[in-house]
């Protein structure tokens, strides 16, 4: 199957799917809940893809089967990620910027998981980077193990499976079976929009801050050792 080249590789799950087949899903999937190098990866599309090619015979593995080992592999990542956050700690906040590391995404999932609680762990898989680093932070805000197990389930389920179903069953639609060529550039295209969106965002709360940083006189609380971030409202007391 081919289809137009937009952009990087890594942003056509067509590629990915077809180069590294199930494998590679449930690596990227992994890799994506919980690993600080899986933010910028294709999730969703990713997985309606997946359903998509499923139905449409051009990936030969059961609709069943590969749900189930989404959702499995979004869980374990989940995990991975609350545990590295329990190791981690307060140390997450101070570390310095790279090129795959940026803080603003830390404090971003922070506010993220403080607004919503436990209930963060379910629709943070729908938002892109954020649904990577929420279980870390539920790892440093150290959020009741059993709670943290429990969403983290429902909301693989809700996701993993969820947005491969409904690949599969919009494939279904003749429309879509004899366009799929054009459906696949389109969710390259869609899945594009939230990095150029946040990366818009970025600049301009970076802008914000520099501004609001030129006029800001340091205070003590300004001094060297930083405090630690707020432990969360749902830590495990």
């Amino acid at each position: 199957m081919n289809t137009l080249a937009l952009g990087p590789s890594w942003l056509d799950p067509d590629y990915l799917i077809q180069t590294f087949g199930p494998i590679g899903v449930l690596a990227i999937v992994f890799a994506e809940s919980g690993l600080l190098i899986g933010f910028f990866l294709p999730g969703d599309s990713l997985l309606f893809t997946t359903g998509l090619l499923i139905t449409t015979g051009k990936l030969d593995m059961p609709l069943w089967l590969m749900c189930t080992l989404i959702v499995a592999a979004a869980v374990i990542g989940d995990q991975v990620g609350y545990l590295f956050g329990r190791k981690v700690g307060p140390a997450l906040f101070k570390r310095p910027d790279s090129k795959l590391f940026k803080q603003e995404n830390v404090e971003k999932a922070h506010e993220f998981f403080e607004k919503h609680g436990p209930k963060s762990l379910i629709l943070a898989r729908f938002v892109p980077i954020v649904r990577t680093f929420t279980p870390i932070i539920a790892g440093v805000s150290r959020m009741n193990y059993r709670l943290f197990i429990t969403f983290n389930i429902i909301g693989g389920v809700l996701w993993g499976a969820g947005v491969t179903i409904l690949g599969a069953l919009l494939g279904k639609i003749d429309f879509v079976h004899q366009h799929i060529e054009l459906i696949l550039v389109g969710i390259v295209l869609i899945s594009v929009v939230p990095i150029i969106i946040e990366v818009l965002r970025s600049r301009s709360q970076s802008k914000k801050a520099q501004a609001r940083g030129d006029d800001h006189t340091p205070g003590d609380h300004d001094a060297p050792g930083t405090p630690n971030p707020p432990r969360g409202r749902h830590a495990k007391r």
